[in-house]
């Protein structure tokens, strides 16, 4: 098949996929699409344990056909659940046209334009013998939501990960970095009484130094590409009525990660130093990602005039221990905003991009 005759088809099914409901759980319908177009390109569903290709919930996985134990692998990764529509929506979300150059819907840019292109990259590749990597696919569900059932549900039933492209919107410039999260919940506490009484110890007047210490706080290690760890207070609550004193105000706190910090260390340091009575992570299981500059994989997008950036957005990056390469078609401006579209012209470009890209990378010795 031409790459004209493989764009066709990338296009056609993220037509598809944008006109078949997938919020993060209800990802059936786009899974089967998937698995069918994989058919239709040669990549024929057989036993899971030959290694070929499966399902498994919502995620659609596919190994090279001549996948050889010998060799490292490489993960392609990308997701087809989408966010609701926001209310700003003018176009119907789920009609796929295109408009002077531009392709319209619910998820057509995150991610469903780096998927598609992606799986086009993974069906080229997938009869050769002369690769230096094993590759497998994996187009994952529950990514918007960071449910339990996607990519991460996915890692204990695949070989051990060498390096990844994950693919997200980035201009299929290479984002060597990626932020990690802690959202943390905080109590000040104090004394309730009536607000003509209660003088002292009051927890909205302890809070005054709690946020102060929030607002100077800085982290010492400074990323080259991702820049400080930013802690940031984002919601304050307390009180029930205008003459009770509150015992208590409850604070969230967004913590995004440079790659020089686990989360595991950030909470460490915050439950030792915040000046709160109570503070708690929700979860550490977002941290940052990296891939180092010099790596074979980077070297070959810059070979091919592509930029380097650290990115201030999470993705499926988040649950793996490898080296990881965001790299997507698309703008991340994009991602979630009324009336979503991807050009067409980048679908085009992007393909291309992804199999040189791999090429280089997977022809180097």
């Amino acid at each position: 098949m031409s790459l004209k005759e493989q764009t066709d088809s990338a296009i056609v099914l993220l037509q598809s996929l944008i006109e078949t409901q997938s919020f993060s759980g209800e990802e059936d319908g786009t899974a089967q699409l998937i698995a069918e177009w994989l058919e239709r390109n040669g990549i024929t569903p057989t036993e899971a344990s030959s290694g070929r290709v499966s399902r498994k919930q919502n995620n659609i996985y596919a190994f090279n056909k001549h996948f050889d134990d010998s060799k490292p692998l490489l993960l392609l990764n990308s997701h087809h659940d989408k966010v609701k529509p926001n209310k700003g929506y003018k176009r119907d979300p789920y009609n796929a046209e295109i408009i002077d150059g531009k392709l319209y819907g619910l998820g057509s840019n995150d991610a469903g334009a780096s998927l598609v292109g992606l799986l086009t990259a993974f069906a080229h590749f997938y009869e050769r013998e002369d690769l230096s990597h094993n590759i497998v696919i994996v187009a994952s569900a529950e990514e918007e939501s960071s449910g339990p059932n996607g990519l991460n549900s996915m890692l204990a039933h695949l070989p051990e990960i060498e390096v990844a492209i994950v693919g997200e919107p980035t201009l299929m410039n290479l984002a060597i970095a990626e932020k990690g999260l802690v959202v943390f919940d905080a109590a000040v506490k104090g004394i309730a009484g009536h607000a003509a009484h209660i003088k002292e110890n009051m927890a909205v007047y302890n809070c005054i130094e709690t946020l102060q210490w929030f607002q100077e706080l800085k982290f010492d290690k400074v990323s080259e590409t991702l820049g400080e760890t930013k802690v940031t207070v984002t919601q304050i609550n307390a009180g029930t009525q205008h003459n009770v004193v509150p015992s208590q105000v409850d604070l969230v706190i967004d913590v995004r990660v440079n790659e020089h910090y686990t989360n595991q260390e950030i909470a460490d340091f915050m439950q030792e130093n915040a000046p709160c009575d109570e503070i708690q992570p929700r979860s550490l299981r977002l941290n940052s990602s990296r891939i180092a500059k010099d790596h074979a994989l980077v070297q070959a997008g810059i070979a091919l005039g592509r930029e380097t950036y650290g990115s201030p957005t999470l993705s499926d990056q988040a649950c793996l221990s490898c080296p990881s390469l965001k790299l997507g078609i698309g703008d991340s401006t994009r991602s979630h905003m009324a009336d979503e579209f991807v050009y067409v012209k980048e679908i085009e470009e992007g393909i291309g991009l992804y199999i040189e890209i791999l090429e280089g990378f997977l022809s180097h010795p």
